[in-house]
């Protein structure tokens, strides 16, 4: 059944990227974490079977890729079995990843169980800053996990959040994915949602800080081209206008919360907003009928003379 007081929007293309946010639980204490500040509101999470269902459908829709997030997903005793599920269905999976509860013998289970890839994050190049930022002592172990996912052929992925607090380590983080032969290094601009809202005014880089990263991080693209891939999106904190995100609202990326609540991107939910939950509605009657995900799609919403 379409929710209540929708209109079904026949034109709409199908969503393409499925974010499965399996928990909110995560072993790390990071500032700049934006997940929402009422955890506890989502303490009852999907059961594998909700979550198989979800996929199921979403794949008949069109979606292709599929990430495994949090939280820590690691957390989830079933994660195992939902990349085995999904890689039946056809998707490209992607485990995002703190690698806090990760060893070589799990590694190997994602891998039997048809894992395609897998993206650690990082708080900072050193271990003094990371352990302080993430609130526990986990960067050598990051290193070791990086090193083992590299060993059993997985792409090596890395994510380090750039803020206030590390931002000037911008060579000396980038040299540390030299060393873990990274194929791939997001650096990814803080969001400033949930916690990290809270702690903007400590983390929040000045302008004369975002130009001297970015002129590193150019100067690491063109030295490493052919080598490692390096992804850095210049943030728009100082800029007169945002830039447009998530390739508009509703268009390819659907969120699936901890609780089942589907949203058009991961901080949606804080908008004041009603959004459907999957465990009432299909994904289908969700993308194309529901009130929140037809909220901004379109220009209809908008008022003269931005029409």
């Amino acid at each position: 059944m379409t929710p209540a007081g929708s209109e079904t929007k026949n034109d709409v293309n199908p969503p393409l990227w499925l974010l499965a946010e399996l928990t909110y639980r995560c072993p790390l204490q990071c500032p700049y974490c934006s997940n929402p500040l009422e955890i506890a509101k989502y303490k009852d999470e999907l059961s594998t079977e909700d979550w198989v269902r979800v996929m199921q459908q979403a794949r008949k829709m069109g979606a292709t890729q599929l990430g495994f997030s949090g939280g820590e997903p690691l957390v989830r005793p079933d994660l195992e079995e939902l990349i085995q599920e999904a890689r039946g269905m056809g998707y490209y999976t992607n485990l995002i990843t703190s690698g806090v509860g990760m060893d070589e013998a799990r590694i190997k289970r994602f891998k039997d169980a048809g894992l395609d890839h897998i993206q650690i994050s990082f708080q900072a190049s050193n271990e003094e800053l990371n352990n302080f930022l993430g609130g526990t002592k986990t960067f050598e172990h990051k290193k070791e996990m990086a090193r083992i996912v590299k060993e059993y052929e997985y792409p090596m992925v890395l994510n380090i959040v750039i803020h206030r607090k590390n931002i000037d380590q911008m060579r000396d983080i980038l040299d540390m994915t030299v060393e873990l032969n990274a194929d791939y290094v997001e650096l990814a601009s803080t969001q400033y949602y949930g916690w990290s809202r809270i702690n903007v005014d400590q983390l929040l880089p000045t302008r004369e800080q975002l130009a001297k990263a970015e002129k590193i991080a150019m100067e690491y693209q063109e030295k490493l081209k052919g080598k490692s891939k390096i992804i850095y999106v210049i943030p728009d904190y100082f800029e007169d206008r945002p830039k447009a995100c998530m390739n508009g609202w509703g268009s390819i990326f659907l969120t699936i919360a901890p609780d089942g609540t589907a949203l058009p991107c991961h901080e949606a939910g804080q908008l004041p907003i009603e959004f459907p939950n999957v465990k009432d509605y299909s994904i289908s009657d969700i993308w194309n009928g529901s009130p929140g995900f037809n909220h901004f799609r379109g220009f209809e919403w908008m008022k003269e003379p931005c029409r």
